[in-house]
């Protein structure tokens, strides 16, 4: 494994264990949606926090 990779694990890893931390653990949102067109189905969602001023959205 990779310095970078090594590195981007311990950082994730720390971000995880700190969620909730302060309180109660921030409940995500979900968005997902499915479209259909003339070139066939598309599906697409994210996921997201919300938290005060702090904002983290994944979309897919």
């Amino acid at each position: 494994m990779t310095r970078v990779k090594q590195v981007c694990l311990m950082l994730i890893t720390a971000l995880l264990a700190g969620c909730g931390a302060d309180g109660e653990p921030v409940q995500p949102t979900l968005n997902a949606g499915l479209s259909l067109s003339d070139s066939g189905v598309h599906v697409g969602g994210g996921v997201g926090l919300h938290q005060g001023p702090l904002s983290l959205f994944l979309g897919f």
